[in-house]
């Protein structure tokens, strides 16, 4: 009796029909099999501050065979079950064989939503990137092309200029026109309008006419900490270097009121690298080593956008004093920034430059006890701020720390491609450095 019983119960539990999580799918409940993919990725706190977007413009359209199911975003964390294949962003690259040209094809390299159909450069044409750059053989053999070649003209998704002044005026329109998105490295887009862009142009020695002021109206200064970039952005202009630092370090005391405009001194140091690859006598390695110099006394060029954004977080007028000085360093900048306060103590700053910066990935606030350097950043996408009193003297000082390559160049470039394909900012650049 005891084995029959047995034998029935699992006669019984072997015919019973097994759920398949997959059932019913196209039938309404998409829902039912999201909670199960999305339930072991659930956690109690977020993976960063930053939130999903609902529904990026980029996956759209984006299908080259088979069908999907779209999933939905639960606590955070953004699911989509697909069948078939998807497109990747096709990027160009023009100036691919400077600092910043490889710098961006690094990153690129490492980005899991993008390809990379065109490198352009004036030299090195005709010859391999990987040839150019050996620690990308095997990763990127891809043949840089002359700028009138015309795999150029072809249809991208994202173009960055890793150019100088005057080039992306003049070209950036035609990728417009295709379609493409727009991220310029130079001073050509960083100024909202025509006159802007003169007090610029004229403060470097430059010709104040604009080749293409129709788009001056399009574009976006491209610092995503201050400025909302998102996928209806076409145009960004990448800030500076050094204007990167700056703003960073100052932004909070400045909107906050709490400095006398008219005080503020940025003491800026910058490695070599921020020279460009283009060898010159003054930066020959005799001349460099165990040497430093104070130079573009008369009038740097990122001046100009630091005053420009500051005045317009402070809603006032802003002049700064600002000295930029190389030093025997590779890659890096440190600025020390200064200003007379209205009575603050470092606790006070603390907490208004943590409430800032309280949603922004890339940004870390430090007190004077913590260490910093500048390899804390080297190589990633990070700008540290120490942020102390000099009560003695009632002012404000501000170490900032940045990788010029990187969080002052391609890392910025690349986190706001990523806003403007609607990706969280931090995809690709999530890289804690190298030590030492």
């Amino acid at each position: 009796m005891i084995l029959k019983q047995a034998h029935q119960a699992k006669t019984k539990k072997k015919n019973k029909k097994t759920k398949n999580p997959l059932n019913g799918i196209f039938h309404g409940s998409a829902k039912n099999f999201a909670d199960q993919i999305a339930k072991p990725f659930q956690q109690k706190k977020p993976l960063s501050p930053y939130k999903a977007p609902e529904e990026p413009n980029f996956w759209r359209n984006k299908i080259c065979l088979g069908f999907r199911v779209d999933l939905f975003i639960k606590k955070g964390v953004f699911f989509r079950f697909i069948f078939g294949e998807i497109t990747m962003i096709k990027a160009k690259i023009v100036g691919a064989g400077g600092y910043g040209g490889v710098g961006i094809t690094e990153l690129l390299l490492q980005h899991p939503h993008v390809e990379i159909g065109c490198l352009v450069s004036l030299s090195d044409t005709g010859r391999k990137m990987s040839d150019v750059f050996p620690h990308l053989r095997g990763f990127c053999d891809q043949t840089i092309v002359s700028p009138d070649d015309p795999k150029t003209k072809e249809k991208y998704d994202v173009v960055f200029f890793s150019t100088p002044d005057g080039v992306g005026m003049q070209a950036a329109k035609e990728d417009l026109e295709r379609g493409a998105k727009v991220i310029d490295y130079s001073g050509d887009f960083r100024f909202g309008s025509s006159e802007r862009y003169a007090e610029y142009a004229n403060f470097i020695g430059r010709n104040p006419d604009h080749c293409s002021p129709e788009l001056l109206g399009e574009t976006i200064y491209g610092l995503p900490e201050l400025h909302h970039i998102e996928e209806k952005n076409n145009l960004v202009g990448n800030p500076g270097c050094f204007a990167v630092s700056c703003i960073l370090g100052l932004a909070p005391a400045v909107k906050a009121g709490i400095i006398d405009f008219k005080s503020i001194i940025c003491d800026c140091k910058t490695g070599v690298s921020g020279a460009g690859k283009k060898p010159s006598p003054a930066f020959h390695y005799p001349n460099r080593y165990d040497n430093m110099n104070a130079y573009k006394l008369a009038g740097h060029q990122h001046v100009v956008e630091v005053e420009q954004e500051l005045g317009l977080l402070g809603n006032k007028p802003v002049q700064i004093t600002f000295t930029a000085q190389v030093v025997p360093l590779c890659r890096g900048i440190m600025s020390s920034l200064y200003a007379t306060l209205n009575g603050q103590k470092a606790d006070e700053l603390l907490d208004i430059y943590r409430a800032f910066y309280k949603d922004q990935p890339f940004v870390r606030i430090q007190d004077a006890q913590t260490p910093a350097s500048i390899s804390d950043v080297r190589g990633t996408n990070y700008c540290n701020l120490t942020v102390d009193v000099d009560e003695r003297n009632n002012r404000l000082r501000v170490i900032s720390h940045i990788d010029n390559l990187m969080k002052g160049q391609a890392g910025n470039a690349l986190q706001n491609m990523n806003l403007l394909f609607g990706f969280p900012p931090t995809t690709g650049l999530a890289s804690p450095g190298q030590y030492p």
